[in-house]
């Protein structure tokens, strides 16, 4: 069959199948048409059983079954059964065109009203055949170390006011050595978006250096969770460190720093210095931080503040850092360790 569909000539016949036996029209295939269809029809075959010399059965009058009426009869149903046969076939061209569309998808079909039902289905079934594309695994971040994370600053506010509600960092870190045992444990104030174990962390490391104060072994320091501590190391917004740093008379809003509260539990370390640092460090975030720690824990221990005395020395971890490097004309290093040549 032409890939276009059936021929014209069928499409007319069925076009015109149900005016077939209507009175006082001339149709395809009858006398005097002039569509061809009349030099290919197929001849009447006499019924069986039936001699073909014998004369028909006798009809009324008037019922166009005489001589010529036999005749155009006969041509009638010979065309009948020829458009019944194009209808046939255009049903089966039909029925095959939504059938024949396969894997291949290529056959042209003519317009029907269930296209839409038909192409949902099969675009849902070439769908699931067709392979899925492999998914690339999404970038796994690197973690970073606790020397990335101590020189990294982070934001939080030079007003910040928290919610005065602290919160201990859970574990026990043993004490390294084997001098006097300090037994200490860490409160964080909630809300601050910092990380508390890495505070934690930080705190355990830094005074079990040999370069801060369990140089020499004379102390060791230990982190714990529960029972009774020697001290709090707290890290909390400056609102909240200057409450508690008014507690033992200091005030901490002028420059926004830190204390040892020692009529209380608790050293505060302010945690906007802790996140931001200060000028006199600069970039140098770990050093700084390490340097409060030390400072403030100085403090603890029994230390008051110093000054450098010599221009290029390194300052003294008692000396106010946060604050200032020049005093008196003498201008000194950042230094965050009390015994910075072990």
């Amino acid at each position: 069959m032409p890939p276009g569909g059936p021929r014209q000539a069928y499409l007319d016949a069925f076009d015109e199948v149900d005016d077939v036996f209507a009175p006082g029209r001339t149709h395809r295939g009858a006398p005097g048409a002039d569509d061809g269809w009349a030099e290919t029809a197929p001849q009447e075959q006499p019924p069986r059983g039936r001699s073909p010399q014998e004369p028909p059965h006798e009809r009324p009058p008037g019922d166009g079954t005489g001589a010529a009426g036999t005749a155009k009869g006969g041509k009638g149903r010979a065309f009948t059964g020829i458009a019944a046969a194009a209808v046939t076939t255009v049903l089966v061209v039909v029925v095959g065109g939504q059938m024949a569309v396969g894997e291949d998808d290529t056959v042209t079909r003519q317009p029907q009203a269930a296209d839409a039902g038909d192409r949902a289905v099969r675009d849902a079934s070439r769908s699931d055949n067709r392979p899925t594309p492999p998914v690339s695994p999404s970038p796994t971040a690197t973690p970073l170390s606790y020397d990335q994370k101590m020189d990294k600053k982070y934001p939080l506010a030079a007003d910040l006011e928290g919610g005065g509600k602290f919160e201990a960092v859970r574990g026990l870190d043993k004490a390294p050595g084997t001098g006097q045992k300090y037994r200490y444990r860490v409160d964080v104030e909630k809300g601050l978006g910092l990380e508390a174990e890495l505070f934690a962390e930080a705190v355990q490391k830094t005074l079990n250096d040999d370069r801060s104060w369990a140089h020499g072994g004379g102390r060791t320091f230990e982190r714990i969770s529960s029972g009774a501590p020697d001290f709090v190391i707290t890290l909390a917004s400056p609102g909240t460190t200057a409450i508690w740093c008014a507690k033992s008379g200091l005030d901490t809003t002028v420059d926004n720093v830190s204390c040892d509260s020692a009529a209380t539990e608790r050293v505060m370390i302010n945690a906007y210095r802790w996140a931001q640092g200060a000028e006199t460090y600069g970039d140098e975030m770990r050093a700084y931080r390490q340097m409060l720690i030390n400072h403030e824990i100085g403090h603890r221990l029994g230390y008051d503040h110093e000054t450098c005395d010599k221009n290029g020395e390194l300052a003294p971890v008692m000396q106010q850092q946060s604050k200032f490097l020049t005093f008196g004309g003498i201008t000194c290093k950042a230094n965050p360790w009390p015994y910075p040549g072990s």
